[in-house]
């Protein structure tokens, strides 16, 4: 079987999994922890080996092994490493999010590997750890790939500083498996040996825990909360009960390198490790930081140099972030220019212990918005934030304003959104990660006298906003839009006094960096933001009504009277995108079936394809040759053909060796479009069917089948 290479940046998860104490403990104990290690398996002074965190992930572990594709009779751990961001609780719920990255190719006969990386999350919100890991697939080489990039590596010349002596026990396996690693190489001697080994062999991530202890025990002891990295590369396997040393070299203050060693032969099974730990001072910065931050993102803020844009800035440099801080500094029309706003936002960010440059650049042109975006990637190297907050106003009413207004308005709100957004969304596509805001406001969701520019640049930021979420799914960029209440430079003399106060921008920061975040999986929504309350807004669309008949032109008086149906929201619901919202129009003359009952139940998929051959027209299907393959996704589903030759139709499971269409769905959504109560056409449109191969055969389906 092939290697997946299709497979690469598709996203894999959320991938739930719940734990608590009593897991924590069996992998300390899996691991080798016991009596002399009482706060890895003792409930009462509880702390977790951060190796832990690889094995509370097996599922995603075993969803790259499944999406790449490979053959797992040859598939070994080849390398791991973990970046930690906060202590792993002793209980409660992680979730897991991630993507193969890449898959090289070692030649024919060597093997390939596969990299994969993953986010994974508390359930209280915090980021816990990245795994980066690396698959090496035996029997998989020789696709014509890329070969690995080389890595320089290389011990010190001199002996290892610690060295901590083990010796596994016979039945480790049994006891680390219960963890979660249950592949049959660890337990099965027959699929042992079929995979080229006498017997069952150690996990190569038991030995990971082995060496995490060790390390922890040597560095900085009973503190396992202070390791911030840890990676290494399996290099060979190891049978349960040999006995292991692992060797430490202690490089500075806060890294040390490390390996595995059997301690019988001599071989290295763990090599090039290399482990990173926090100091008291960076330790204690952390732990003040709270739940969520930005370490080592970068964002952009524009028009920061006062209000809104001033307290992004300086709460995002709090929580890690490097900062560039944008504002031309000019006044409230967009007229003039002074650097003193940003550089004194920069000022309290450095003088506060954060990272932050100044921009002084415009956002009304687009050479302006590239600069933005390069003085980002010449001070930092990378975009992963960006807060499109820089806005001007020059209200009149509509017959009163002049074209000059309107340009000016929409030049810096829409089209300066557009001008800094199109530069970072290149960056954040490239990283596969991004988060953008966009900045909206009351005058343009509900309307405001004599804001006609401000307001209809500030709803067109919601339809820039509406494709860009789109757009920027697959390369994890989350799109949001914040419409904020807020006392700023802009409001300061329209706003009463009293009321200004209230309405300080520290009020709206929160939500703001809250969707800047990776917490944050919401994209393409909307929010109101003030005085430390929020709510979301959304479009809504009603029910609707048919007028007339079926084919026939309805005339206006037919609309008239019909308006209040058509007007009516009861029963309203929000549309991802605009294929979906052709739904309703499209299914508007053809009513669903009524859904099957508790009387009446639905079949099953599989139920579908074996009364597909009773379904057959014969009489429809004179002088045609097709075959049709379904891949039907979830739980109930699987892959299964028709083939449809000479008057007669052959149904199978499996894979047709040459289908004419291929028709792809989730198994609900089938049974539901066989049943009647999906449109064929929009499931299409609406992205729930999908259609490989020849597109125009698949509409003989409904012309061939009657279910």
């Amino acid at each position: 079987m092939a290697l997946n290479l299709d497979a690469i940046n598709k996203k894999i998860g959320p991938l739930t999994k719940r734990y608590d104490w009593k897991d924590v403990a069996l992998y300390a104990l899996g691991v080798g922890a016991g009596f002399d290690e009482l706060e890895y398996v003792y409930e009462k002074k509880l702390k977790v080996i951060p190796s832990f965190s690889i094995a509370s992930i097996f599922n995603f572990l075993a969803e790259v092994g499944i999406k790449s594709g490979l053959d797992l009779s040859g598939v070994l751990h080849g390398g791991q490493e973990l970046i930690f961001y906060n202590p792993i609780p002793i209980e409660g719920e992680l979730t897991t999010e991630g993507r193969i990255t890449a898959m090289y190719d070692l030649g024919q006969g060597k093997g390939a590997t596969i990299i994969a990386e993953g986010d994974t999350f508390h359930g209280d919100g915090q980021k816990l750890f990245k795994n980066i890991l690396t698959v090496f697939a035996r029997k998989d080489g020789g696709f014509g790939g890329e070969a690995p990039p080389k890595e320089v590596f290389s011990f010190p010349d001199r002996p290892a500083d610690f060295e901590e002596l083990a010796v596994p026990s016979a039945d480790q396996p049994l006891i680390y498996r219960l963890s979660g690693d249950t592949f049959d190489l660890h337990v099965d001697p027959s699929f042992a040996k079929l995979a080229g080994f006498e017997k069952p062999i150690m996990h190569g991530l038991c030995t990971h825990g082995y060496a995490c202890r060790a390390l922890i025990k040597h560095l900085f002891p009973g503190q396992p909360e202070r390791l911030s990295r840890f990676k290494v590369r399996f290099s060979r396997t190891l049978y349960p009960g040999e006995a292991i040393k692992t060797q430490i070299w202690k490089i500075d203050d806060g890294k040390a390198l490390f390996r595995v060693v059997n301690a019988q032969s001599g071989e290295v099974v763990i090599d090039r490790g290399e482990a990173e730990w926090l100091g008291d001072a960076e330790l204690a910065r952390r732990q003040s930081l709270g739940r969520i931050n930005f370490d080592g993102q970068v964002a952009i803020v524009t028009g920061a140099g006062a209000g809104l844009g001033r307290a992004y800035a300086l709460e995002l440099a709090k929580r890690g972030a490097k900062v560039v801080v944008n504002d031309l500094g000019g006044a409230r029309d967009g007229q003039g220019g002074d650097t003193a706003a940003a550089d004194k936002v920069v000022r309290e960010i450095i003088e506060a212990g954060g990272q932050a440059v100044a921009n002084y650049d415009s956002v009304s042109t687009p050479e302006g918005g590239d600069n933005i975006v390069k003085t980002a990637m010449d001070a930092f190297g990378r975009v992963d934030i960006l807060i499109n907050n820089a806005g001007i106003l020059r209200d009149r009413t509509l017959v009163k304003m002049e074209p000059a207004d309107w340009d000016a308005v929409m030049d810096v709100h829409l089209g300066g959104a557009y001008n800094v957004t199109r530069p970072a969304i290149k960056v954040m596509r490239d990283q596969a990660y991004g988060r953008v805001i966009f900045t909206s406001s009351a005058a343009g969701l509900y309307g405001n006298f004599g804001q006609t520019n401000y307001s209809a640049a500030k709803m067109g930021l919601v339809g820039l906003m509406n494709t860009l979420k789109l757009e920027g799914a697959k390369s994890n960029i989350n799109v949001n839009t914040v419409a904020p209440v807020a006392g700023t430079r802009l409001t300061e003399d329209v706003m009463p006094p009293d009321l200004f106060q209230k309405l300080a921008p520290e009020f709206v920061t929160p939500l703001v960096l809250y969707l800047c975040s990776e917490q944050c999986k919401a994209s393409g929504q909307i929010f109101n933001a003030g005085m430390g309350y929020f709510n979301r807004a959304a479009v809504l669309t009603g029910p609707g009504a048919t007028v007339g008949e079926e084919g026939v032109f309805p005339s206006l008086e037919q609309v008239a009277a019909k308006i209040k149906d058509i007007c009516k929201m009861d029963g309203a619901v929000e549309f991802h995108d605009l294929n979906a919202s052709l739904g309703p129009i499209l299914e508007a003359w053809s009513p669903k079936k009524p859904a099957a009952g508790a009387a009446s139940k639905a079949p099953s998929v599989a139920d579908i394809f074996a009364g597909m051959a009773a379904a057959f027209q014969a009489d429809k299907a004179a002088g045609v040759e097709v075959s049709f393959q379904y891949v039907i996704g979830g739980e109930g589903g699987g892959e299964w053909f028709a083939e449809i030759a000479g008057g007669a139709c052959k149904v199978g499971q499996g894979k047709h060796p040459s289908p004419t269409t291929t028709i792809k769905m989730k198994a609900p959504d089938f049974v539901a479009m066989i049943g009647g109560q999906l449109n064929a056409m929009a499931a299409f449109t609406s992205g729930k069917l999908q259609i490989e191969g020849d597109v125009m055969k698949s509409q003989l389906i409904e012309k061939l089948f009657k279910f």
